[in-house]
């Protein structure tokens, strides 16, 4: 049994897939895992030959929406954090923009082709400008609010950790997680 196996085991993983491989290229995969390191090579040359023949072909990639975040801009580790953060959620430059919660807002930058937008509010201060709330970040969180600014009480806010609490307290970073989810939920159910 290779090394990877092992711990894709002990992580309660028993399958292994690549995002954009297909079914049967999958299942080949496991059985070369199980047969042996000279099927795999086999296997890794024709997903390579794959590879590069879907590469040639144009992808388009769908977009579910904008992402404002605001907040102090992260810096240092906690910019590396959000830039994390931005590749696992997947997102273009395009897609997100970085604001400040003191900044008046114009309705005239809502996307004019109804585009669903998420707020992502980093702090307690953030959250509580952002939606008129006086409650603290542990009583915002987990719960999505609505913005206070004339023009955009339809967009949805969610409050969440600031990178250097993060980074102070990485406990935190599965509530984050799911802040993160609650708002992928919100935008792709807008």
């Amino acid at each position: 049994m290779p090394a990877n196996s092992t711990f894709l085991k002990e992580m309660g993983i028993t399958e292994w897939t690549l995002r954009d491989a297909s079914p049967n290229t999958s299942q080949a995969i496991v059985a070369a895992e199980e047969s042996g390191s000279q099927a795999l090579n086999a296997v890794n040359e024709t997903m390579v030959a794959n590879e590069t023949t879907s590469t040639t072909e144009a992808k388009v990639r769908v977009s579910y929406g904008i992402w404002w975040f605001f907040g102090s801009k992260p810096q240092g580790e906690a910019e590396v954090l959000f830039q994390n953060t931005i590749r696992v959620l997947g997102l273009t430059p395009q897609e997100w923009t970085w604001k400040s919660p003191l900044e008046t807002f114009n309705p005239e930058l809502l996307p004019q082709d109804g585009t669903p937008i998420v707020a992502l509010a980093f702090g307690g201060p953030a959250a509580q400008k952002l939606s008129g709330e006086r409650d603290g970040l542990a009583e915002l969180r987990e719960t999505v609010l609505a913005m206070s600014a004339d023009g955009a009480e339809d967009l949805p806010l969610i409050a969440t950790f600031e990178f250097n609490q993060l980074l102070a307290s990485p406990k935190n970073k599965a509530l984050f997680w799911q802040d993160l989810l609650l708002a992928k939920s919100v935008l792709q159910n807008t």
